[in-house]
């Protein structure tokens, strides 16, 4: 057997890629190999070899060595981004080296400073040529320890068993209820990059680089279409063998199910696309409800400026580097995007523009934009003829939910297009009381609309499942989607009324009709000021029973706000803030720091920190966790904390020292068994014995898994207090994703079977003298405040804008009716059903 050895390119420490905090590394998409954390300032060639590839910024080098592995070595994390500073290469591409050679010398003081970390990645590029790779572990030195052997496969072998490397899959029907829409065609495109070869996705004459989100999305393969994959290349065999059966599962999406045969599949009136609504009223505009609303304004329509570029450019590098350059701002610019929509709304809501940034890195569209430039473009030229192409491409397909993706695509493009022709990209700039009408929003200029300004907006593009339309729920944005194309022919003033709920704008409404819903907006106003002007009353039922109204926070900025609207306390500190965005875990004394300026703001009271609630459907890139099937029911919540002890352990101490001297509790989310509370109670009083002259703190639990609320009572003989989180309790109970498009309007938590969860879990916690509070999100709706205080709810943690609401809702009912109505509840058989008890009077 051939092997290869690898000296150290720098003295260090060694430690495995699944320990890089960095997906792409830890996940082995480059390659597999091995980390080191330099204590020397010079990368030497681990062997022999070629310089192939030398990276522009310096910070990368590949060598080829004679035996035709493939070696890439990466000093730091996002060092690309310091464009070359503090890096001094010794060799240039072509360049035969020898083992030991010096390839790169670079500054550790100034990339400490300016970069996510200084840990240096030696990968091999080319597995396929590798069977085994033995590492070294601990200190070496560079240049004169083997930090790695590479025993090599037999090539003659390895080609005859790929069978002419070219391999192509049996048919595969596609099981995805909604097709390969971007989840599940980002899940195919990341798990096909992680092999040599070109695979292609072939729909009957239609293919698709399978390494492409836009191409893959750009078939608009649905559910029952039968496609193969073809690979060509050294590990062909391999791809086909590992990423077919991943196809034939549904690529992890939910709902999928084994779809059939599209000869024999009878097409459904709801599998079909919905035509666009039409009215035969002149004076009424039908389209798709995508957020729910009233606004009455006048019509101000915007037209986009088509931005100019020049076709021909300088030479190719300088027009890389300049589409290069405009990428970096472009990333840089959605990454702010992305923390001001955290900020105002829904922090889930802000991946939307993590998805956006995943689009600058798509393969197809570096290609096209690439080949351009080759070929004498400028920058602008091709990356615009590359985003415009898969946008139309997307556009006319039948799929929705494709076809919306279109708008983010074009969002991105004209993005990158602004920054490379020098062209600001414009805000709209509309007049008061404006209805805001366009052929289509973007995203970006959804989430910098000017609410003072404009009411609500209508959009000739796509539908209820756009990333237009959620951001505009979560910013409570009434909006109207696929209206009626004659919109865009309204002359800018005509007065109308835009119904976000029903998918309709009236024109010229009959002047009763405008004072109607005006004077319903000015009553809801004027309760709004009369609730925030009685905020500081304690919530109390009018027959004197007391209701603690605390906030749902994430982070420092909200508890300061919640004070200043009345709250009561912090009923659901939700730690992630702390975990997020991050390339490492916060250390112990950084926990500490921001849980003490908390309870400092808060002036005397009380604070739940729930600790660190990702996993599954929330991973860290620091925390790399493997695909699960359904990552609803997988390593979530608690269980994260018990199978990474060492996280667990470094919050429970910072929660421990942050409690002394202030009315702190700890909660752990998602317990199911009773093994869980016991677990992480014991390690609670081992850190506890630890730390030394600690007091303990109050130790709660989520119920958010049907589980806990059956053994309630036994549950609550191992802890202080229970808070329901009502939105995982729903979404577990009723078996519907509350994320769902076609679902999330029927997992309600006023579902009598929730609501007799939450009755369940407050007899329980009284049998053994326990308190129950509700942090999830029907706490804070208003038609449901009333019966949770008469299930026994003695505490309702909602979102900071809503606690002047609750509490008056609180002050508004006695005791005895509440008990009486969640009695009534109790024996509905549906939400709706429950809702109707409690008419919204407005």
């Amino acid at each position: 057997m051939r092997t290869i050895e690898l000296k150290a390119p720098l003295d260090g420490v060694t430690l495995p890629l699944e320990q890089v905090p960095d997906p792409v590394f830890s996940q082995k998409m480059v390659g597999d190999g091995l980390s080191i954390d330099p204590l020397s300032q010079v990368l030497l060639a681990p062997c022999a070899g070629t310089v192939v590839n030398l990276h522009r910024a310096g910070h990368a080098v590949t060598l080829t060595t004679p035996e035709g592995i493939e070696l890439m070595m990466h000093i730091g994390l996002d060092t690309v981004n310091l464009k070359g500073q503090g890096f001094t290469s010794k060799v240039a591409e072509g360049q035969t080296v020898a083992a030991g050679e010096a390839l790169i010398a670079f500054d550790a003081d100034y990339l400490a400073t300016h970069a996510k970390s200084l840990l240096t990645q030696i990968v091999v590029t080319n597995g396929e040529r590798v069977t085994a790779y033995h590492q070294v572990t601990g200190r070496v030195r560079a240049g004169q320890d083997t930090v790695m052997t590479l025993d090599l496969a037999d090539q003659a072998a390895a080609a005859g068993a790929i069978g002419g490397q070219r391999v192509v899959s049996e048919a595969l029907l596609i099981p995805n209820p909604t097709g390969l829409h971007a989840r599940p065609a980002a899940v195919l495109a990341n798990l096909a990059k992680r092999w040599q070869s070109r695979i292609t996705l072939q729909r009957g004459d239609d293919q698709a680089n399978a390494k492409s989100l836009v191409s893959i999305m750009g078939l608009g393969i649905e559910q029952g279409d039968k496609v193969v994959l073809v690979a060509e290349g050294p590990d062909a065999a391999q791809a086909i063998t590992a990423l077919a059966p991943e196809i034939a599962a549904g690529l992890g999406d939910e709902g999928s199910i084994p779809a059939p045969a599209p000869a024999t599949t009878e097409v459904s009136a709801d599998a079909a696309p919905a035509p666009r609504p039409r009215s035969d009223d002149p004076k009424l505009l039908l389209g798709v409800a995508a957020s729910p609303g009233l606004a009455v304004g006048k019509v101000w329509r915007l037209r986009r400026e088509e931005i100019q570029v020049q076709e021909t450019g300088e030479t190719p590098n300088q027009e890389r580097r300049r589409l290069e350059d405009a990428m970096d701002l472009a990333r840089n610019q959605l990454e702010a995007l992305q923390a001001e929509l955290r900020a105002q709304a829904d922090p889930a809501k802000a991946a939307i523009f993590a998805a956006h940034q995943e689009l600058l890195s798509d393969p197809d569209l570096l290609d096209i934009a690439e080949s351009a430039m080759a070929k004498g473009k400028s920058a602008a030229f091709a990356w615009r003829a590359a985003f415009t192409t898969h946008a139309e491409r997307l556009a006319k397909l039948k799929n929705p939910l494709l076809a919306g993706r279109a708008n983010d695509l074009r969002d991105v493009g004209r993005r990158v297009l602004a920054i490379v022709t020098g062209h600001p990209l414009e805000e709209p700039q509309a007049p008061a009381d404006s209805i805001l009408i366009a052929e289509e929003l973007n995203p970006s200029d959804t989430a910098r609309l000017d609410r003072s300004r404009v009411l609500g907006f209508a959009t000739v593009g796509g539908g209820a499942t756009s990333h237009v339309a959620i951001i505009a729920r979560s910013l409570d944005i009434p909006a109207v989607a696929g209206i009626e194309p004659r919109a865009m022919d309204l002359a800018d003033g005509t007065p109308v009324i835009l119904d976000g709920s029903k998918g309709s704008l009236r024109l010229d409404p009959d002047p009763a009709e405008i004072n109607r819903i005006r004077t319903v907006k000015q009553r809801m106003a004027q309760r709004r000021a009369a609730d925030l002007a009685a905020a500081f009353t304690p919530a109390m039922t009018t027959d004197g029973h007391r209701i603690e109204v605390a906030a749902n926070i994430g982070g420092l900025e909200d508890a300061a706000k919640s004070i200043t609207l009345g709250g009561e306390g912090v009923g659901l500190l939700r730690s992630e803030f702390l975990y997020m965005d991050r390339t490492s875990a916060p250390t112990e004394d950084e926990q500490y720091a921001i849980y003490t300026e908390i309870a400092k703001a808060l002036d005397g009271r009380p604070m739940i920190i729930r600790t660190l609630d990702v996993g599954g459907d929330k991973p860290l890139a620091y925390l790399p966790m493997p695909r699960e099937e359904n990552p609803f029911l997988g390593i979530r919540g608690v269980r994260i904390g018990l199978d990474r002890p060492e996280i667990l352990r470094t919050q429970v101490r910072a929660i421990l020292r942050a409690g002394q001297g202030q009315k702190l509790r700890m909660m752990f989310p998602m317990i199911a068994t009773m093994e869980e509370v016991r677990s992480v109670k014991g390690l609670v009083e081992e850190e506890r014995a630890r730390l030394g002259t600690v007091d303990p703190v109050e130790l709660g639990i989520m119920v958010e898994v049907p589980a806990a609320a059956i053994l309630a009572r036994q549950f609550a003989r191992e802890v202080d207090f229970f808070s329901i989180g009502t939105n995982d309790l729903t979404q577990y109970t009723l078996a519907m994703d509350r994320g769902h498009p076609k679902l999330a309007a029927k997992a309600d938590g006023m579902n009598p079977a929730v609501l007799r969860l939450i009755a369940q879990t407050v007899e329980g916690a009284k049998a053994e003298g326990k308190w129950v509070g509700v942090c999830g999100g029907i706490a804070s709706d208003p038609q449901a405040v009333a019966i949770l205080i008469g299930l026994g709810v003695s505490e309702l943690s909602v979102s900071v804008p809503s606690i002047p609401a609750v509490k008056a809702e609180v002050r508004a009912n006695s005791l005895a009716a509440c008990q009486a109505l969640a009695e009534h509840a109790l024996a509905q058989d549906s939400a709706a059903a429950v809702r109707a008890l409690v008419p919204l009077d407005y």
